[in-house]
């Protein structure tokens, strides 16, 4: 007799899983908070450096501890040679999330930590700050070395996003850019046990190593039903505007095929994504401030089609997408862009996990062929 009284869900929709203190999401009410703090108070006071700080020690920081923390994450803004190395031999044809699962997973050859215990919580905190820094540069290097084009230096007197758009478009950015990349960075920090963390945890669970958590972390983030959705939405509105359509009526052609509509839906949130409220804003301030409002313009008259017709909210990656190409990201370089800011959210709760760990094992419920079957010899078969 099975022990096994649980119902089983497809997708473990519903199912909790652990107990966390980083994350809180109420999908019905809208709302999203790390540690306790809504995402708008964040979004609208905050910066990446202090909600990092926020993740990874469970408070806001002091004036003098957020300082600490921004000279440790410039401290950090450096790569051994043989990840460079790694960048400019990578094919050319090589997806910029292939490179960055690679190379996250070398670095682990090259830090200082590396043979500390997994579970060493001062020793993950300093993974958790290096990789942050580490992550952004390997992203924005990669663009340039595949671009033919000069590795920046980062600059010690800038942002964490600040220096991500420097070294990734060679030019100091404008404030407004910095901003704006900066609260995005807030808005996709974490998202609780999403696709991405919860295998990351998996992994820390074996007592495996922060730098294997985060790999695993990134392969799940790879897949377009996790952090692909943004790159479909811009292709198609590339598409829309390549062809000189309606974007209602493509839409509406769309879904005449049954086709699904990347960006809308979610399957925690029953109301309006929280973080799709100020990357709208984001969408149509730099839009217009570009002269770039085409894409903007496009998604909302979308946006507005498909609530009415079929009831869906935006979520996070709908404006996402044309913020990010707004800042100069290329399409398929988004999904890297995330992970830029969710290393934040995935070393918080790794070093969580780590801090009161038990394996994770689930069990799967049977819907095979009745017990029991017998062995049929080879020629009776």
């Amino acid at each position: 007799m099975s022990s096994l009284t649980t119902t089983p869900t497809k997708g473990l929709e519903g199912v909790v899983a652990t107990t966390s203190s980083i994350c809180y999401i109420d999908g019905d009410q809208g709302v999203l908070a790390y540690r306790g703090i809504d995402i708008h108070e964040l979004a609208d006071n905050s910066n990446f450096e202090e909600t990092c700080y926020l993740l990874w020690f469970g408070q806001l920081p002091t004036r003098d501890e957020l300082k600490d923390l921004g000279q440790r994450l410039a401290a950090e803004r450096t790569l051994d040679k043989g990840i460079v190395e790694l960048l400019r031999t990578a094919p050319r044809d090589t997806t910029p999330m292939d490179v960055l699962r690679t190379a996250v997973s070398a670095l682990s050859f090259y830090d200082p930590d590396r043979k500390s215990k997994a579970d060493d919580h001062d020793a993950n905190i300093r993974k958790a700050i290096r990789l942050t820094s580490q992550i952004a540069m390997i992203v924005a290097a990669y663009d340039r070395i595949r671009k033919g084009k000069n590795v920046v230096d980062p600059d010690p007197s800038l942002s964490h996003a600040g220096n991500f758009l420097l070294q990734l478009n060679g030019t100091k950015p404008s404030s407004t850019a910095e901003r704006a990349l900066d609260i995005a960075l807030i808005l996709h920090a974490d998202h609780e046990l999403n696709a991405s963390t919860f295998a990351g945890r998996v992994t820390a669970a074996t007592l495996s190593d922060m730098h294997s958590s985060i790999t695993s972390a990134i392969g799940a983030l790879k897949g377009p039903l996790h952090g692909g959705a943004n790159e479909a939405v811009f292709t198609m509105l590339q598409q829309i505007d390549r062809n000189g359509t309606d974007p209602v009526e493509y839409v509406r052609g769309q879904l005449a095929q049954k086709k699904k509509i990347s960006g809308f839906g979610h399957r925690v949130y029953h109301t309006e994504d929280p973080r799709a409220t100020h990357l709208r804003k984001m969408s149509h301030d730099l839009g217009h401030s570009s002269g770039q409002g085409k894409w903007y313009d496009m998604s909302e008259r979308i946006e507005q089609f498909v609530k009415s017709e079929k009831g869906l909210n935006a979520n996070v990656d709908f404006y996402s997408a044309s913020t990010y190409h707004t800042l100069g990201i290329d399409v398929d370089l988004f999904t890297p862009v995330f992970a830029v800011s969710r290393i934040s959210g995935w070393t918080a709760h790794v070093i969580e996990q780590l801090d009161d760990n038990r394996l994770i094992r689930p069990r799967a419920d049977y819907v095979g062929p009745a017990y029991p079957q017998h062995y049929t010899p080879i020629d009776r078969r």
